[in-house]
């Protein structure tokens, strides 16, 4: 896809609160608040007022046992085709007080020249902070030299659906992962490991992955309890924590479910 164009999912950019060209949108935030942004709710910048742009398509199909993609709806859902100026336009006219953008999906990596010129475009209009939030399995050198945090999930065996082989072949890849860990490095960036916890055993699997990579440090590397739900992030929670204690790593919250729920747009 040319760089100028972006394939938006439903929540697109958000929370916003008027458009492009400064005009009030009919919808308010999802948030719940009466002005743009919302927190990130994972990560090494758990808690930092952000604005997000959702990107539409992925080439994985996460299915955990009893909790499916919370991002279904960007995965595979309607996607719409968005100048990438016009992005960079709605995002800057909600910034206000906020300097962090975060780049998401599906899996913004399908499409590097549109997000490698967002990042170019926004940084010319704002001093901003952007993090790309990548499954790593798709490697593109601009896209690692334009943003400032690249929020790295390899996805672990439990999340592969029983009737996708596919999946299962393709969501750990060591090299690409390397090679953006190599290149943050080279560049002065900044990376994360954030692995989806939802069992003891999911400690034995990172601790392989981590064993084919070098250059990262176990402050890098993050746990995130499995859940879509308050209810469910709990039970898993502890173990999570625990699991994080013992490897020295971090345990990491996913903070927006617990302010609003599983929901798009927040």
């Amino acid at each position: 896809m040319s760089g100028d164009w972006l394939s938006l999912a439903a929540d697109g950019v958000f929370p916003v609160t008027v458009d492009g060209d400064g005009r009030a949108l009919a919808a308010p935030p999802a948030s719940g608040f009466p002005f743009a942004g919302t927190v990130q709710g994972e990560g090494k910048l758990c808690g930092i007022p952000s604005l997000f742009v959702r990107l539409a398509g992925c080439n994985l199909r996460c299915a955990w046992a009893g909790c499916p993609c919370d991002t279904v709806y960007a995965a595979r859902g309607t996607a719409t085709r968005v100048a990438t100026l016009e992005v960079a336009r709605r995002v800057a006219r909600n910034l206000g007080n906020i300097r962090h953008v975060v780049i998401t999906g599906g899996e913004p990596l399908l499409q590097p020249r549109g997000v490698e010129r967002l990042c170019r475009l926004l940084g010319e209009m704002a001093p901003v902070h952007v993090t790309v939030e990548s499954n790593a399995t798709l490697f593109d050198e601009g896209v690692a030299d334009a943003v400032d945090l690249m929020s790295l999930s390899p996805k672990l065996a439990t999340s592969a659906p029983a009737t996708d082989a596919g999946h299962h072949a393709a969501r750990v890849d060591a090299g690409v992962i390397q090679r953006f860990i190599s290149r943050a490095g080279e560049r002065g960036r900044d990376f994360q490991l954030k692995f989806v916890f939802s069992a003891a055993e999911d400690a034995v699997e990172i601790r392989k992955i981590l064993a084919r990579l070098r250059g990262w440090r176990n402050e890098d590397v993050l746990l995130m309890p499995l859940g879509a739900t308050t209810e469910a992030l709990q039970r898993v929670a502890l173990a999570a924590a625990g699991c994080a204690v013992r490897e020295g790593w971090r345990y990491c919250d996913r903070l927006h479910v617990s302010l609003f729920g599983n929901r798009p747009g927040v």
